[in-house]
């Protein structure tokens, strides 16, 4: 039990506890963000007042095409909200931060030959074989 305690206790597993509850309500939000207000904008476009009710039957089947298309919408706005709030922040402050190092070491170079890229320590080329100075 002391281990099971240790880990439920470590930081990560806080943090990813609180992430998926956050993400949760944040879905919920747009969720309803959709089906309340954007939802009805479009189907007054589209002539159906309840954006909802579009569907058709086949063989006594109802295919709701209304609610597939509230879903793709939220996963969208879901989708861009992460991307803006979350992923390019997280790109900028990492490009600043690696901004005043020095670029990595080389690994490979090009062959004067036939310019393939070849390990720095290669003595020929193994894609045309000549001997490397």
């Amino acid at each position: 039990m002391k281990e099971f305690k240790k880990f439920l206790l470590r930081g990560n597993v806080i943090d990813l506890a609180v992430a998926v509850v956050m993400g949760a309500a944040f879905g919920a939000v747009v969720t309803a963000l959709v089906t309340d207000l954007i939802t009805p904008l479009i189907a007054a476009i589209g002539g159906k007042p309840d954006f909802r009710q579009i569907y058709f039957t086949v063989h006594n089947s109802r295919f709701l095409i209304g609610d597939f298309i509230n879903a793709l919408v939220s996963f969208v706005l879901i989708a861009a909200a992460v991307y803006y709030f979350i992923v390019l922040p997280m790109n900028a402050l990492m490009a600043r931060l690696r901004r005043g190092e020095a670029p990595p070491d080389p690994t490979t170079k090009k062959c004067p030959e036939c310019l393939s890229e070849i390990p720095i320590a290669a003595k020929r080329c193994a894609f045309c074989t000549s001997a490397l100075t």
